[in-house]
């Protein structure tokens, strides 16, 4: 299980692992060795991952880091006292996500670090079974998850972080509780709406505020309307998601290539557009991805939108040995781990937005930016947020980019537009000789 102290990784040699692994971990090493996934140092430092990760990149795993032990890739390792920027990915993603984006920000002059955050990949300390205690994956503690990393290798402080879908709020969270570390921010896909309020001037007779539409009261409309609908976090939140998804009859290469592309721009019937307000009838506006059919899982919900031979041949930004990276690995540690943030960190968990009422006021006061694809309905599904993030929750958002050509998965499908804009962000509000390790 990733949550045992054990080896999680892959070498040739599957035989001398079988003593350290489970046998479920055991099968899924042989599985993937035979079919020459390997990750591995290689004879410069940088890790292979199927032939596909480029050189230069470097795998290794950083222990004692809350509790964890963190697998990361870094690129600009070599020169210390080099600014840092932190990379967190989001679902279902990994550290290898950042891939395309992380040599260029070398070459830019930083240090670029991205980490499997707790729940994914080869990062292990976490639990695994689906009634954890629920804490470790609170925001919080993912915030200290983010400190403890970027501590561990050196630096008081990054020149940025930066977050990609459930990373997004991961890295908003760390720029508002620690603008000391984190000196500046880029949300991704998911944008940061801000810190719940808490009632204000009730005693002297202001009223109190309305309480926000919970994920289960949103369901339960959505469920009324014909064809029945429900939404999608709910769904992740269920026992049966992660079997649905690691299962799915498709073959979990076929499910993680048609999941991809339904939610990129290559589909041309994502055309997203702000939402009037977080009702029924507005949301199931939304394609099923996020608003799915009632009736069905994941695996279902993507396979009509599975792309043709010839889409998959033409789709350069993700090759199929890179969908085999994504299938392998989550074939090795399954969904259930990586789900776990949408149970705690997202929607209305009540000690969730406890903790996060100890910051109510408080902003995002640190240099900001938000990137996001112009067919990337990630920045639409919360009505509202966009706007909050802009006009009150970052006080110096410096810019609000939807890139074209790209949807949900903006830094692997243009990664030169999304590397031009971090760098030009950084270098503009971040002074190298000011962020030494």
């Amino acid at each position: 299980m990733p949550g045992e102290a054990k080896p999680n990784s892959v070498t040739e040699n599957t035989a001398s692992l079988a003593l350290d692994l489970s046998r479920r971990d055991f099968v899924a090493t042989a599985s993937v060795a035979a079919s020459g996934f390997a990750l591995a140092q290689g004879s410069t430092g940088a890790a292979t991952v199927n032939g596909t990760l480029p050189p230069g990149i470097r795998s290794r795993s950083i222990a004692n880091v809350n509790g964890l032990t963190v697998h990361i890739l870094e690129a600009g390792y070599e020169s210390p006292g080099r600014p840092a920027v932190l990379l967190l990915h989001g679902f279902p993603e990994l550290a290898y996500s950042w891939r395309k984006v992380m040599l260029p920000l070398a070459a830019a002059g930083y240090h670029a670090i991205a980490p499997d955050q707790r729940g994914y990949g080869r990062t292990t300390g976490w639990d695994d079974s689906y009634d954890p205690d629920p804490d470790p994956f609170r925001i919080l503690n993912m915030v200290r998850d983010a400190m403890g990393l970027v501590f561990a290798l050196g630096y008081r402080e990054v020149a940025a972080v930066v977050g990609h879908d459930a990373g997004s709020p991961v890295a908003a969270w760390s720029a508002l509780i620690r603008p000391d570390v984190f000196r500046s921010v880029t949300m991704m896909s998911s944008p940061f709406a801000g810190v719940p309020s808490l009632p204000f001037n009730t005693a002297n007779g202001a009223p109190p505020p309305r309480p926000a539409q919970t994920d289960d009261e949103l369901d339960a409309e959505l469920a009324k309307l014909g064809p029945p609908r429900k939404y999608y976090q709910n769904y992740q939140r269920t026992r049966g998601a992660n079997h649905d998804m690691l299962h799915a009859p498709q073959g979990l290469h076929a499910f993680f290539r048609a999941y991809y592309h339904y939610k990129s721009a290559d589909w041309k019937g994502n055309k997203p557009h702000p939402l009037k307000a977080r009702t029924a009838a507005e949301m199931a506006k939304i394609p099923t991805y996020y608003v799915m059919e009632r009736d069905k899982g994941m695996a279902a919900t993507v396979a009509p939108f599975m792309p043709t031979a010839a889409e998959i041949a033409q789709c350069k930004w993700l090759t199929e040995a890179e969908v085999e990276v994504y299938a392998t690995e989550y074939a090795r540690t399954q969904f259930t781990g990586a789900l776990q943030g949408y149970r705690v960190r997202r929607g209305s968990d009540p000690k969730s937005i406890a903790e996060m009422h100890t910051f109510s006021g408080r902003t995002i006061d640190v240099p900001s930016m938000f990137i996001g694809g112009k067919s990337d309905w990630g920045v639409y599904q919360t009505p509202g947020a966009a706007e909050s993030m802009q006009k009150t929750a970052c006080t110096r958002m410096v810019d609000f980019h939807l890139v074209d050509g790209s949807g949900h998965w903006v830094q692997q499908e243009q990664p030169e537009k999304v590397t031009e804009l971090l760098t030009k962000f950084l270098q503009d509000q971040s002074p190298r000789d000011g962020h030494k390790r």
